[in-house]
């Protein structure tokens, strides 16, 4: 009898766990902002609110027909501010966040499919101002994630991002390193970065 009770009671704390999980990944469950409302910028270029991080509000399509992506997801962001800032469209228009990066390049290479320099992490080139950073996907978001360095300084960067979650800040500080060589991005899930010409 106990360990029938034990085994409901095990169930419906997993049934509530993926229920919760589902609800903050799909819901604005922040009431401060509504979805598509402005919550940042930099240099010109708005970060929108999107709730919860599995939120889709259509595809943002440039007048000339350039796919910036999914309205208020992190790459959306992203593309939109190389396009509209550093006036840059990416050759291959399309996937997530992970996919900016590609594995088979080694640091400081032309990476085709974005038209960017792309560096690992560690790097040997040292992060700058309008850099992509590209976070790797885990258990929690199989997509990856994507921002933009906006401060540089000795020990730190600052980054703008959008959609990272429904109570996520659109600003975040990571640390940085100086090795006997290369600089690191002290963030294991941090794949490298991306950089115009």
């Amino acid at each position: 009898m106990l360990n029938i009770k034990f085994q409901y009671t095990i169930i419906s704390l997993f049934i509530l766990g993926i229920l919760s999980f589902w609800l903050l990944k799909n819901l604005n469950l922040n009431r401060k902002y509504h979805i598509g409302e402005e919550i940042d910028s930099f240099n010109g270029i708005i970060v929108y609110h999107n709730g919860g991080v599995n939120n889709d509000s259509g595809r943002n399509i440039s007048k000339t027909g350039y796919n910036i992506g999914l309205k208020y997801q992190c790459v959306e962001f992203v593309k939109r501010y190389y396009l509209e800032y550093l006036k840059h469209e990416m050759p291959d228009s399309y996937g997530h966040a992970k996919d900016f990066y590609d594995k088979t390049l080694k640091d400081n290479e032309l990476n085709k499919k974005r038209d960017l320099i792309q560096f690992s992490n560690p790097s040997i080139k040292r992060p700058e101002i309008n850099d992509i950073i590209i976070f790797d996907s885990n258990i929690f978001n199989k997509y990856g994630h994507v921002a933009i360095i906006t401060e540089v300084s000795d020990g730190s960067i600052e980054i703008i991002q959008q959609n990272s979650g429904a109570l996520g800040n659109s600003r975040k500080k990571l640390k940085i390193e100086k090795g006997q060589v290369k600089w690191n991005i002290l963030d294991n899930s941090i794949l490298g970065r991306l950089r115009k010409k």
